[in-house]
């Protein structure tokens, strides 16, 4: 069933991707988990605290961060397991958490401006899927930039 409900979350997404409005309106599954981590950090990882206290703590973040999404996803399967269309709309739920769409235009918006709009262009692309500062990437840099970032997102995001 599992494999069913990723399957079709990822053909709609592919085909879909996530709704700029819905984007607005609520942001995207991947951010809530970026800022539940750098609230987690702020709280719990302080550097003034002995070591054994920080490990403790970061295998606490480590749980939340887990259980909860865990815990969230397996009550909508069993929540929606009896309900006829059920498996579609767990299957619906779950593209929201993907991102593969978006990362494809981003991407292609760097080719494309390598392609036709030159290096400043393609900086500026690469410039929002990257948190280094890419003024000072020649074109492989750009390009290296755009596949690592395709990479770890995929890995965040897919796998």
């Amino acid at each position: 069933m599992s494999v069913l409900i990723a399957f079709l979350s990822l053909v709609v997404e592919f085909a879909l991707g996530y709704p700029d409005w819905l984007f607005r309106a609520i942001g995207h599954p991947v951010t809530w988990f970026g800022r539940l981590i750098s609230f987690l950090d702020r709280r719990l990882n302080r550097a003034t605290d002995p070591d054994a206290l920080r490990r403790k703590r970061g295998v606490q973040a480590l749980l939340v961060i887990v259980l909860v999404p865990a815990v969230i996803g397996l009550s909508v399967q069993i929540l929606f397991w009896f309900v006829p269309m059920g498996l579609v709309i767990t299957a619906l739920l779950a593209t929201s958490l993907l991102s593969q769409r978006s990362l494809y235009e981003h991407v292609e918006a760097v080719a494309d401006a390598l392609d036709t709009g030159g290096l400043a262009l393609a900086r500026l692309a690469v410039s929002r899927i990257v948190g280094r500062d890419p003024e000072t990437l020649d074109r492989a840099g750009v390009c290296r930039a755009a596949i690592e970032s395709l990479a770890e997102n995929f890995s965040d995001g897919i796998v």
